[in-house]
């Protein structure tokens, strides 16, 4: 029984223009990376599926469903707001993407995987229940939480988030639902503003100043999350593992490392072996320049997967 690993190449013929920080350059510099290190070798591969109707619905109205794919162009581009835009591929691949992470949920947790990593894009985590933007249309980890628990029936979930950006969609889609635990670190001032205010009580956001770094990442997962997720007792965790909180991102300034991807994985993953029998699914959020991103996602994987 091996991790999966699930990506499609659908998911690099979505583009936003050739200076979009979000490129499809990313999930190549991911793949060769990790078959680089080896640690694909590790790894039983899974093309994504296209996601139903029926599974996007568990996370997002009918209605931005339908939009969405009406609002696809068939030449040129769409936009979807100042920084997010859609190509005649870019539905396939937001389906992709959202699919990606209904199997890894069903692969974990038929148990014919341990664990998954979604090597996917477009992002998913600021898509809202009824709007795209911030470079995501459907919002993956949500739908794949969802399927967790309205398909195979589990009680508690964890959602972790340390991208730099808050996930204001999870926390629109999530909040108010005892099911599920969402635990968030991102940097203050910074798109889309939002988080310092749960809007449940199920969220756990700890918002960091600029140029916290390791240290204050740490601290803030030691004090806030490790301690929720102790009294939550997940049955699964998801992580939205964004990279853009690495030193070399200049999309923020919190001057993360790869050592800090590397422990808040062992960190979350000592408490899913305890309560969750080790099942995880991560889905790629941010990270956009490639070498810290590829090396980050290494890291993570390396925990995730146990080859380190």
């Amino acid at each position: 029984m091996l991790p999966a690993y699930i990506s499609h190449s659908d998911c690099s013929r979505h583009e936003m223009g050739a200076m979009h920080p979000e490129s499809p350059e990313r999930i190549d510099a991911i793949h060769d990376h990790l078959l680089m290190k080896g640690l694909l070798g590790f790894m039983q591969s899974y093309d994504a599926p296209l996601a139903t109707e029926a599974q996007l619905a568990r996370a997002h109205t009918l209605l931005h469903v339908h939009e969405m794919a009406a609002k696809s162009p068939s030449e040129g581009y769409a936009q979807v707001d100042p920084d997010t835009w859609m190509n005649p591929y870019t539905y396939q691949a937001a389906l992709r993407a959202a699919g990606a992470a209904v199997l890894a949920t069903d692969l974990v947790l038929s148990g014919k995987a341990p664990v998954a990593f979604c090597n996917v894009r477009p992002p998913g985590h600021h898509a809202a229940r009824a709007a795209a933007g911030g470079f995501c249309f459907f919002n993956n980890v949500a739908v794949g939480i969802r399927h967790a628990l309205d398909v195979h029936g589990l009680e508690r979930v964890a959602l972790v988030d340390f991208d730099v950006h808050h996930g204001n969609g999870s926390e629109d889609i999530l909040c108010g639902d005892a099911r599920v635990l969402m635990c968030s670190t991102f940097e203050l001032d910074l798109y889309p503003f939002s988080g310092s205010e749960p809007r449940g009580s199920n969220m756990v956001n700890v918002g960091m100043t600029p140029r916290a770094g390791g240290d204050g990442f740490r601290m803030a997962v030691d004090q806030f999350w490790l301690p929720a997720l102790e009294r939550f007792r997940p049955q699964m965790v998801f992580f939205s593992a964004g990279f853009d909180g690495h030193r070399e991102d200049d999309m923020g300034n919190l001057g993360l490392t790869e050592a800090d991807y590397e422990w808040v994985t062992r960190e979350v993953m000592r408490l899913a072996r305890r309560y969750a029998k080790g099942r995880a699914v991560s889905c790629l959020e941010g990270g956009y320049v490639m070498s810290p991103l590829a090396r980050s996602v290494a890291a993570h994987l390396q925990v995730l997967i146990g080859a380190d």
